[in-house]
């Protein structure tokens, strides 16, 4: 099962295309290559909820917070199983 998670965008790189605007985000401090194209009004230092590839919406930094938190408590419930 594949989930959408938050990250925090490092770096943008526009293109002429806008389908083809991307950029770096970092998931737990490990940075992956986005397509942001769907997130125009996004900016380094925003958060995005990411999924296969794709930053689909913004997030506040409060809201990405609270992901992080419940994510973190699933996996700790998956370990007591």
């Amino acid at each position: 099962m594949c989930l959408p998670v938050p990250g925090k965008i490092l770096a943008i790189e526009e293109n002429d295309d806008p389908s083809l605007r991307g950029g770096t985000v970092s998931f737990g401090g490990v940075g992956r290559r986005v397509n942001l194209a769907y997130v125009p009004q996004a900016q380094a230092g925003d958060y995005v909820i990411v999924h296969a590839g794709f930053a689909l919406n913004t997030v506040d930094a409060q809201e990405a917070q609270r992901i992080f938190n419940d994510l973190e408590e699933i996996d700790r419930l998956n370990d007591k199983s």
